[in-house]
């Protein structure tokens, strides 16, 4: 059992958490009263040099008391931890929890003085949608020369000289013919992978930013789609490649054309390729963009009518961006414009609409691009998935590429994956975590279904964990019926409208009901992150907000354990989901992995 002094950034601990410069703030530490110490200050940094203030007893209570600070905010970014000491005692807590050492300020609380993020995000759960691969409608299609035509029975290829080229035929018309599936299952997001015109299947190498696909429908469909879905109450975010184009784009084509067109600006140049450019990663269809260009600048985000503000405009109506290879953007050899890039499409963004929400493919690498300043928050593999793939795995076949590793997926304990996750939550300040995309799983890589082995109970206890945690669910396409895949490519597969005899029902049922309980519970919403109990096999953590407490329990076996939660003052007052529990202790006994939820007070 874990129950040491906490805070976090959530609105029991943080008064104010947007705000600006000159005013102040309490902050509040919850403390068992077990836990002895003479004395307890604030360590904050003020123009860059710390200050110490001392913490007051606000509240006494039976098992807990609050203890609180006012402290005025002086700079635009904030970072401070916490100090218990007594004649044998000096422990530091900050982001990454409670320590007997001397630690880093890379692990303090931070607080951005900035006006709060998106809200709406909080209460959404978002469906990943890769277009030729969700649903077909009537739309007639002229197949193009790049393609190769595929049945929607069929599964794809994989990797062979095909992959990326594939034509299933899905378009935006059957996105919004199946918008009741949506709805069924609770979801109020969609995220688009690409909708642009391209020379592939994945369109990640654009040929125009200018216009939905004409073999997705076209803007027309797209407006419809965008149209229907609101009503639904259902938003629409893009995926746009701020680090490159593709080979097909004019942009190109008039750069090769004319040394001494603008366009020429926008890509580097390299003889000693066959190409004669710089191809992200080498690929000769996506040539790599030149922010020294201030033109491409202008282009892409600077300008009245540029790409990002565009498409975030009432008349496209994206509800925001999710950035390709975000922390790539930018960067080349001796060139790091990335900062300058990521804060000028942050700009365009909150002056065209402040209500968008801008998330990052991979800025979980980067602890600075979630400062606050940039990304709102970053696409959590690091934090997240990679952790959790770690920890509930049963499938040797699956190996470690998509983690950066050329060897097999780690096989850890539940102590190593909250460890795992607590290193990236410390890393940044708190309204990032919230507003980052967590997942189980994207285009990107392996199917959980299949990296649990076709476990489905495992799989839900996944998804429990997925729809309870900090930030913004994103369901891929599929994984709601437990569809398969071993990789990226073979995750790809064709929604099998057509078989529903292959859907797990069961499964589904489960999800929907998982959806309702994140998207309606303000302590999933709104609360802060307390973990109660992490053991090899079950994690136990509480999220509470000002309204309510909601206790998640999580195996990813069958497990027997029996947690006594009067140490923390709290009683199980409602079932929301799975395992039954009612007053000041849990018993659980199964021979499968399994989940509960509860309302505690």
């Amino acid at each position: 059992m874990n129950h040491l002094p906490h805070h976090d950034g959530s609105e029991l601990y943080v008064s104010d958490s947007a705000p600006r410069i000159g005013k102040k703030i309490a902050l509040r530490v919850l403390v068992p009263n077990t836990y002895e110490f003479s004395k307890a200050f604030i360590r904050i940094y003020e123009d860059g040099e710390p200050r110490s203030y001392e913490l007051k007893l606000e509240k006494q209570g039976t098992v807990e008391s609050w203890w609180k600070v006012k402290v005025e905010i002086v700079n635009l970014k904030t970072s401070y931890r916490f100090v218990f000491i007594s004649e044998s005692k000096y422990e530091w807590l900050n982001a990454r929890g409670l320590s007997d050492h001397d630690v880093h300020t890379n692990d303090d609380f931070k607080i951005v003085a900035l006006p709060e993020y998106p809200r709406w995000i909080r209460s959404s759960v978002f469906y990943q949608i890769f277009p030729d691969r969700f649903a077909k409608s009537d739309i007639e299609k002229v197949i193009p020369d790049w393609a190769h035509p595929r049945d929607w029975d069929d599964a794809p290829r994989g990797r062979d000289t095909t992959t990326g080229v594939e034509f299933f035929g899905g378009d935006l018309k059957g996105v919004e013919e199946h918008l009741d599936h949506l709805k069924s299952l609770g979801i109020n997001g969609i995220y688009f992978t690409p909708f642009f015109p391209a020379r592939s299947n994945h369109r990640y190498d654009a040929s125009s930013f200018d216009h939905a696909d004409p073999l997705l429908g076209g803007n027309e469909a797209l407006f419809s789609l965008v149209k229907k879905a609101r009503k639904s109450k259902i938003s629409v975010m893009g995926d746009l490649t701020s680090n490159h184009c593709g080979a097909g784009h004019p942009w190109l084509a008039k750069a090769k054309k004319d040394k001494n067109s603008k366009e020429r600006g926008y890509f580097y140049w390299d003889r000693s390729v066959k190409h004669g450019y710089v191809g992200w990663w080498g690929h000769a269809s996506l040539p790599k963009l030149n922010f020294n260009s201030k033109a491409l600048r202008k282009e892409m985000y600077e300008g009245k009518n540029s790409i990002v503000r565009k498409w975030l405009s009432p008349k496209f109506g994206m509800a925001g961006w999710r950035i390709d290879v975000g922390n790539m953007t930018g960067r080349l050899g001796k060139d790091d414009l990335h900062d300058e890039v990521m804060h000028g499409i942050r700009k365009a963004m909150d002056e065209t609409n402040p209500n968008a929400w801008l998330v990052a493919e991979n800025g979980d690498f980067f602890a600075s691009d979630l400062d606050g300043l940039g990304w709102h928050g970053a696409m959590n593999y690091q934090g997240f998935m990679r952790p959790l793939w770690n920890w509930i795995n049963q499938n040797s076949e699956i190996g470690g590429g998509f983690q950066g590793l050329p060897f097999a997926m780690p096989r850890i304990t539940g102590s190593q994956m909250v460890e795992s996750m607590k290193s990236f939550t410390a890393s940044v300040p708190w309204r990032s975590l919230v507003s980052s995309m967590v997942l189980l799983d994207s285009h990107d890589t392996a199917r959980m279904r299949t990296v649990v082995n076709g476990d489905s109970n495992r799989h839900l206890s996944a998804m429990a964990l997925l729809l309870t945690y900090p930030g913004v669910p994103s369901i891929y396409a599929g994984d709601e019926i437990g569809l398969e895949g071993a990789w990226g490519e073979d995750g790809r597969r064709p929604m099998p409208w057509g078989k529903k005899e292959l859907w797990d029902n069961d499964f589904f049922a489960s999800v929907s009901a998982l959806v309702a309980i994140r998207k309606t519970r303000h302590g999933l919403a709104e609360g802060g992150l307390r973990w109660l109990a992490v053991e090899d096999d079950y994690i136990l953590f509480i999220r509470e907000s000002k309204r309510e407490k909601v206790l998640v329990f999580i195996s990813r076996t069958g497990v027997k354990a029996s947690i006594d939660l009067a140490p923390f003052g709290l009683a199980v007052e409602r079932t929301l989901f799975g395992q039954q529990a009612v007053g000041k202790s849990i018993s659980i006994s199964t021979a499968e992995a399994t989940q509960g939820i509860w309302i505690v007070k």
